[in-house]
């Protein structure tokens, strides 16, 4: 008996890295997985249907049920169709893990706006177009009456949450974003059955071996037999425990690398001044800083 036995998983990003060690262990824990990748370059452009393929054909290889999809996740209609597919071909959704992504660095005084546009696109409103759709199926289930026991597992960052990196003002930006959205989204899901939850990881993949002043540190070889601290299958069990049907947790925010999980916590107040009547600017002064 597997832990995921019966699900049926939607998993974006998932030809490469992290996406691609969810795919895999949702696999072998019994899911029936849609894998989604566009195929793109770190920076987004270009798309190839091969990544996505090849994950789903390693997944049936191995006795595993899985189907690929190439759908533009910053496209509304595109989202649609991933859901779509998930329902025709295995009669069901329980499970989304938005977890595609690109970069784009720059700093804020030299950024395009295309530079803007392109990583809030597949980041922020990658997740919430998948999200959307997801949400109004199960929203429908639930008003039919049908049982709903559904998990939703967003990714940010540690650069949109607990270090923010100069040179990723829009990914930082994103990043954090969906942090919030996890927040917001669990709330209004919860009546209809769906938990809602984000991981921060950290891992080597393509884009932190791309990340400027990091790339050098996930690219340290590990010796054979060593545990590889930086190995994106580090992040996938906690991903598969928040998919499970009885996992309790919604609402949370994690930071997992290597042998740590650590749940994070956002804004909230640190030091409180306060006055009697209207503020004047000399008063803040004085006592603000």
């Amino acid at each position: 008996m597997g832990a995921l036995d019966g699900r049926v998983a939607v998993i974006t990003g998932a030809g490469r890295g992290i996406g691609r060690e969810h795919a895999l262990l949702f696999a072998a824990e019994g899911a029936a997985v849609v894998v989604n990748d566009l195929g793109g370059a770190n920076d987004g452009t270009g798309a190839d249907t091969t990544p996505a393929q090849e994950v789903a054909d390693e997944i049936r290889a191995s006795g595993g049920q899985a189907v690929a999809n190439s759908a533009n996740v910053t496209s509304w209609a595109d989202a649609a169709s991933l859901i779509d597919q998930a329902v025709s071909e295995f009669g069901r959704l329980d499970v989304v893990v938005n977890n595609a992504g690109i970069l784009r660095d720059a700093f804020v005084a030299g950024m395009t706006e295309e530079q803007w546009d392109a990583v809030i696109a597949v980041h922020l409103k990658g997740h919430v177009a998948v999200l959307h759709h997801a949400a109004a199926y199960w929203k429908s289930r639930a008003k039919s009456g049908s049982r709903v026991a559904a998990s939703v597992i967003n990714t940010a960052s540690a650069s949109g949450t607990t270090m923010p990196n100069p040179g990723q003002v829009n990914y930082g930006a994103a990043k954090a974003g969906i942090a919030a959205m996890t927040l917001v989204a669990a709330q209004e899901l919860e009546r209809y059955g769906v938990r809602v939850n984000a991981i921060a990881p950290i891992a080597r993949t393509r884009l932190t071996l791309a990340t400027p002043g990091m790339g050098a540190i996930f690219a340290q070889e590990v010796a054979e037999g060593e545990f590889d601290a930086f190995s994106p299958a580090n992040i996938s069990p906690l991903v598969a425990y928040l998919a499970t049907e009885k996992c309790p947790i919604t609402g949370k925010v994690f930071a997992v690398q290597g042998e740590a999980i650590s749940e994070l916590a956002g804004w909230h107040d640190v030091r409180v001044v306060e006055t009697e009547g209207p503020w004047r600017i000399e008063d803040i002064a004085a006592r603000l800083p």
